[in-house]
C-alpha cells in the first residue's frame, strides 16, 4: 500500500508540475496579435495615371473597413512615381496620386482622422548605379490606430 501511495503522490506531483509547465509554455508560445497595430498598404497605378484602379479600390476598402475595435488617429499618404519623364511632372503626378487615394479612403468610410499627405515624385526612383527601381507607380498608406 505504501508503494502505491508513494507512486500516486509522485505521479500527481508530476502531473501538477506538467500542468504548470504547460501553462507557462503556452503563455510563451501563444501570443495574441496586437489589437490595433499600425497598418500599411500600397496602392499601385497605371503609368502616368492618378486614377485608383479597381484592385487599388479593393485594397483601400479592406483597409478602411477593418476598424472593429480601433480608432484611426492618423493617416500618412505618400505618393511616388517612376523616373520616366521630368522631375516636375513626376512630383505633380505623385501629388495627384496621394490626393486620389485620400479621396478614395474618405469615400470608403474611413473615420475622420488627421491625414498627412506628401509626395516624393521620382526621388529614390533609381539606384546609385542609375537603374530604375521597379514598382514606383504607387502610394504608400499607413493607418495609425489605437484601441477604442
Amino acid at each position: 500500500m505504501t508503494k502505491v501511495r508513494a507512486s500516486t503522490v509522485v505521479v500527481m506531483a508530476l502531473c501538477l508540475a506538467a500542468c504548470a509547465t504547460v501553462k507557462n509554455a503556452r503563455d510563451r508560445i501563444v501570443k495574441r496579435a496586437p489589437l490595433c497595430a499600425d497598418q500599411t498598404v500600397q496602392i499601385y497605378f497605371e503609368p502616368q495615371s492618378a486614377e485608383v484602379t479597381k484592385e487599388g479600390g479593393a485594397v483601400l476598402a479592406a483597409a478602411a473597413g477593418d476598424r472593429r475595435m480601433c480608432k484611426v488617429t492618423a493617416v500618412e499618404v505618400v505618393g511616388l512615381s517612376s523616373a520616366t519623364g521630368s522631375a516636375d511632372s513626376n512630383l505633380e503626378l505623385s501629388q495627384r496620386r496621394a490626393q486620389a487615394v485620400t479621396a478614395a479612403l474618405v469615400a470608403r468610410g474611413l473615420p475622420s482622422a488627421d491625414f498627412k499627405l506628401s509626395a516624393a515624385g521620382q526621388a529614390g526612383a533609381t539606384t546609385d548605379e542609375g537603374q530604375a527601381r521597379p514598382l514606383r507607380r504607387r502610394v504608400d498608406v499607413t493607418l495609425h490606430q489605437v484601441p477604442l
